[in-house]
């Protein structure tokens, strides 16, 4: 391992790079866990997740204490604090110390300067007795996400912003080539690890408390991977059939590639991602489960790059999105995305499902989802679709999960549960012919 480095020092070094760089924590954190003694690694993902949760609210705290705003050339100060602010109010950890050890990280950071100044806002935070709640959790996000979901969603706005501010469960989907839920279960129980059955998913557990994968039974001989609830369903829905020809789009991380071939194994199976670095975790996914697909690495659009001609009996499109639903498991998702990121999404979505329409087959299927919450990624989506595409019909989802928005279902972030995703199922009419 090379050369560690203080916990702390990283974890700022990581935030810092959030904020100012625009990098996102799935991209900085496996380098830097190298970089961390094994003892301190569940530390500095708790630092790095938990500060970046509650960036917008620390803010909001730390502001009307400072007499002077902090210099864009001190940002590190403003990591610094935010860091050890949230030490104060959401961990357990001695006023003292937290207040000690990030005053102490200035020297590091050649920020001298301003340890008096990180030492009075700290104390100053420390005397504030906080329990932070929904109205906290609502200034926890930018100003456009609050306004956007709380015009999306008034009704459901107060617990999304909630749930988006909790940790989010650990769930885990039984390979049933492998094993059953109910064994599993009782290899769970066995070894000491609560967990209970998902409501929707057949094949989904919930785990009480996370753990390392390594601890869970038999992980790597592939009774298990680990998948959000709501990303399960992608498998009942399509329900492949066996020797259907089927694409599986936008399929990096391969969570729900495993998923098809574990639902229906004698498929002829395509995944597809623009990203080689991604599609390798695909492969490593499908060798761990002992699954094959054929792997294309090109961008869905560009057709002639990737696609041989013969038609798809289904697709399942998962599409790139402001991933606005899983806000929980990656909370840097508040301070890297924009307002204006959406429309050129929207439009991206649009391109590619049209793209991929013509290569499914004439009364082929299709499902479109993604992990946003916002209509303009999803229903409306699939309703400027229809109305361009003569061929598509709507296929209406008969399911106890999710709100029917009339074009698809959306569901939302739920305590316990599953996360912020959306489905909607499309047919193409026998008449149409495929575009070559």
């Amino acid at each position: 391992m090379p050369d560690s480095i203080p916990v702390r020092q990283l974890a700022v070094t990581l935030l810092d790079q959030v904020t100012t760089q625009q990098a996102s924590l799935s991209k900085l954190l496996p380098a830097a866990l190298e970089k961390c003694p094994e003892r301190d690694r569940s530390l500095l993902q708790e630092l790095c997740f938990g500060t970046c949760r509650w960036h917008f609210f620390l803010d909001s705290l730390i502001a009307p204490l400072l007499h002077n705003p902090i210099r864009k050339r001190d940002a590190l100060a403003k990591a610094l604090l935010r860091m050890g602010a949230y030490q104060l109010l959401f961990m357990r950890i001695p006023a003292h110390a937290a207040i000690n050890e990030t005053v102490a990280l200035a020297n590091t950071f050649k920020l001298d300067a301003l340890k008096g100044l990180l030492n009075a806002v700290l104390r100053k935070l420390a005397s504030l007795e906080l329990t932070p709640d929904h109205a906290a959790a609502r200034a926890s996000h930018p100003k456009w996400l609050q306004e956007k979901i709380s015009h999306n969603w008034p009704e459901q706005a107060a617990e999304i912003f909630w749930q988006n501010n909790q940790r989010p469960p650990m769930t885990l989907r039984v390979n049933r080539l492998k094993t059953t839920r109910e064994t599993y279960l009782e290899a769970l129980e066995a070894q000491g690890i609560a967990a209970s059955p998902c409501v929707f998913s057949d094949q989904g557990i919930t785990l009480a408390q996370a753990v390392d994968v390594a601890t869970l039974p038999h992980f790597r001989d592939g009774w298990v991977s680990v998948q959000d609830e709501a990303a399960q369903l992608c498998a009942p829905l399509l329900s492949p059939k066996a020797g259907e020809h089927i694409l599986d789009a936008c399929a990096a991380p391969g969570g729900k590639t495993g998923a098809l071939l574990e639902f229906e194994p004698d498929i002829q199976l395509d995944a597809l991602e623009m990203d080689a670095l991604r599609a390798q975790r695909i492969d490593e996914n499908l060798q761990r489960l002992g699954l094959k697909a054929k792997l294309h690495i090109a961008h869905a659009e560009a057709l002639t790059e990737w696609w041989s001609g013969t038609a798809y009996d289904a697709i399942l499109l998962d599409a790139p999105c402001s991933a606005s639903g899983v806000i929980r498991r990656h909370p840097d998702i508040k301070l890297l995305r924009r307002e204006n990121d959406i429309v050129p999404l929207a439009n991206l979505q649009l391109s590619i499902l049209t793209a991929l329409w013509q290569t499914l087959k004439p009364g082929g299927r299709l499902i479109y989802a993604t992990c946003s919450i916002f209509p303009q990624e999803n229903s409306r989506i699939i309703q400027r679709f229809l109305k361009q595409e003569a061929g598509a019909r709507l296929k209406t989802i008969v399911a106890p999960w999710g709100q029917d928005t009339g074009f698809g279902h959306q569901l939302l972030p739920q305590a316990t549960g599953h996360d912020g995703f959306f489905y909607a199922c499309l047919t193409k009419t026998t008449h149409a012919m495929p575009t070559t």
